[in-house]
């Protein structure tokens, strides 16, 4: 997908405006406003280097939270700039309103290098609609378009798509990864390649599974929707495990076209099993593991894969040169389920001589919490973003993106 970067366009001198996602977690602390965790602003840094290098007026734009078009103190970016400025080591001015005289008050007086950050685009009622007139007056502060908030790029906003009919559009640094991973890589991969799902329900992941059975060789079903692969290929009892009759279908489709394309499909030869589960209350009662195809009893439901599962999946990741992961293997957020889902994050990891892809999404926490974020070779900063691309479908923010 041949796209434009900011590589490719002369910036020096140049307004542009950057649409990241700063989109971060916060917490009250002593009556202020506290980033609990920043790495959506840290992914973005390399672009925002970028640009101050090569001397752009940077002028920053993102969302925060759900305000629906009205102003919330909880929901400015003003932390955001704060912390932002520590990180770079360059003052950056706050613009307390997105578009009109204030910004651009504040842009007029910038000098090549300085960076400016809007406030929060969704104060604005006009973003979720892709507003014409809002598009027009963000388009009016700058004059290169720059996208690097891949985790929006699904979305048909204002600050994502609509802008980028009134200004020369390229994307960040962060962007032009998250396409070539997700998408370029994805097109001709080093074999053999293997794709881990995993996951609650079967009908949200199997346009991903039916994109996904063309290109790779080894498709691994993890996580709650394996449970309705294990009703049918291994004839066992559920018990209380996440299941539905409708997506049984579904889940045959998938079956039989990987037989049809000569793909492998592994799915789980036991369970971790709990008698007690509530996940808000991040509990379960009594566990015990099935063995190898056993049936889920009655008042039982399965949580996680079992050991056997773990080896087997284990020994077909240390095979791959290419490896796409998304979606736990169980309820990972509970730390007695955790184990399968960490095993698979590790057995990832350890593949060094493979090109190991984490597709956003629960699989980052995964890999974050496992302790191996570190050694794989490239983390999705994008949860449904990431998924919509895996899917194949065609993402406004980056359809947006002028081609090469």
């Amino acid at each position: 997908m041949a796209k434009k970067s900011i590589r490719d366009i002369e910036v020096t001198g140049k307004r542009c405006l950057v649409r990241v996602d700063f989109n971060v977690p916060l917490d009250e602390k002593d009556g202020r406003m506290v980033i609990t965790d920043d790495t959506r602003i840290r992914e973005t840094l390399p672009t925002i280097k970028y640009l101050i290098e090569h001397g752009a007026k940077v002028i920053l734009c993102s969302h925060l939270g759900r305000p629906k078009g009205q102003r919330s103190e909880k929901e400015s970016l003003r932390p955001v700039a704060d912390h932002l400025h520590t990180l770079i080591g360059h003052s950056v001015a706050f613009s307390h309103d997105t578009i009109g005289a204030v910004p651009a008050q504040i842009i007029a007086h910038m000098k090549n290098g300085e960076v400016a950050l809007l406030e929060n685009v969704r104060f604005e009622a006009g973003e979720e609609k892709n507003d014409e007139t809002l598009s027009k007056a963000l388009a009016g502060l700058a004059e290169i378009y720059v996208n690097d908030a891949f985790g929006s790029a699904h979305r048909a906003h204002s600050s994502t798509a609509g802008i980028a009919a009134f200004l020369p559009a390229v994307s960040g640094l962060l962007m032009e990864k998250e396409i070539t991973y997700l998408h370029d890589e994805l097109e001709n991969p080093e074999r053999p390649f293997v794709v881990i799902l995993g996951g609650a329900k079967v009908n949200d992941k199997i346009a991903v599974i039916n994109r996904l059975l063309d290109k790779a060789d080894t498709i691994i079903i993890g996580g709650g929707m394996a449970y309705t692969f294990r009703k049918l290929v291994q004839g066992i009892t559920l018990g209380k495990s996440l299941y539905k009759p409708e997506w049984e279908p579904i889940a045959q489709a998938a079956l039989d076209k990987a037989k049809a394309r000569g793909v492998k499909l592994l799915i789980p030869v036991d369970a971790m099993i709990t008698d007690a589960f509530d996940f808000d209350a991040k509990k379960i009662g009594a566990t015990k593991f099935t063995a190898v195809t056993e049936s889920i009893p009655d008042g039982w439901e399965g949580v996680d894969i079992g050991p056997e599962s773990v080896k087997l999946f284990a020994a077909e990741i240390a095979k791959a040169k290419t490896v796409i992961w998304n979606g736990p293997m169980g309820v990972f957020e509970i730390p007695e389920a955790s184990k399968g889902t960490f095993a698979i994050a590790e057995e990832i990891a350890a593949n060094r001589g493979a090109k190991t892809i984490i597709g956003g999404g629960d699989s980052v926490k995964a890999v974050k919490n496992a302790g191996v974020a570190d050694k794989v070779t490239f983390i999705s900063t994008g949860g449904g973003a990431s998924l919509e691309l895996l899917e194949g479908k065609t993402l406004p923010g980056v359809a947006a993106i002028n081609d090469k």
